[in-house]
Parts: C-alpha cells; structure tokens; sequence
C-alpha cells in the first residue's frame, strides 16, 4: 500500500528532526562507526513511525539498537519539543535495521570475485 501525502510529509519531517537529535546526542558516531536515519515510515493514522537506521562500521548493530531503545524517552521527549506545533500528538518509534549498505557490500564483493574468476579463465 502506498503512503499518502500526508504520511510522506510527516515520515520527512521526523526523519530531519530525529537525524538532528542524533546529531546532538552524539549517536551518529559511535566507536569509529556512523548511524544514520535512512528513512522513516508513518502508519496511515500516523500514530506510528517506523525508523530504519543505517549502520556502517558497527561491530554489533543489535547492541547499538539497544542502547538507543535505553535512551528513547529522552528521544521522544526532544522531538515533542520540536515537532509539537505540527502533529497532535508524537508518534510511537520502531526502530528496525536498514541492512541495504550490507547487501550492497556483499553484492560489490560477488561481483568482484566473478570478475576475478573471470579474469583467471581469460589468462589459462
């Protein structure tokens, strides 16, 4: 099913402001990794978003999930402040894992040895 305007509006809004509350509390760079929102979905009576978090360079994303889960109230709480004038009420937020960067590495990596064995035949 296809999200409506609306949806689309909201899910951007609280991907700008949930990426700056990263930002200010210090999530998007953690141990030499980066996190970042890559998108947020809205459910149709926009009483839900579904955050998908990107991670790269994160030795345990579950273990990073978590530490967010920890500090969600205070999250919630920041993006009330801000995005209060505009919702009536603050969405409940799922955060799920965005594994596209992983396919995409494990992708690139197939693609390479296929082009290194390839490469191989040519030379026998």
């Amino acid at each position: 099913m296809q999200e409506s305007k609306r949806q689309k509006q909201i899910g951007q809004l609280l991907q700008k402001e949930l990426s700056d509350i990263f930002q200010r509390m210090g999530f998007n760079v953690l141990e030499g990794g980066m996190i970042s929102i890559s998108t947020v979905r809205m459910t149709p009576d926009l009483l839900e978003a579904r955050v998908y978090l990107s991670m790269f360079q994160i030795a345990d994303n579950h273990a990073m999930v978590n530490r967010i889960k920890e500090r969600m109230g205070e999250i919630k709480k920041e993006l009330g402040n801000r995005v209060g004038k505009q919702l009536r009420r603050v969405p409940e937020i799922s955060l799920f894992l965005d594994d596209t960067l992983d396919y995409v590495f494990k992708m690139e990596e197939l693609f390479k040895k296929i082009k290194d064995d390839e490469g191989g035949k040519d030379n026998k």
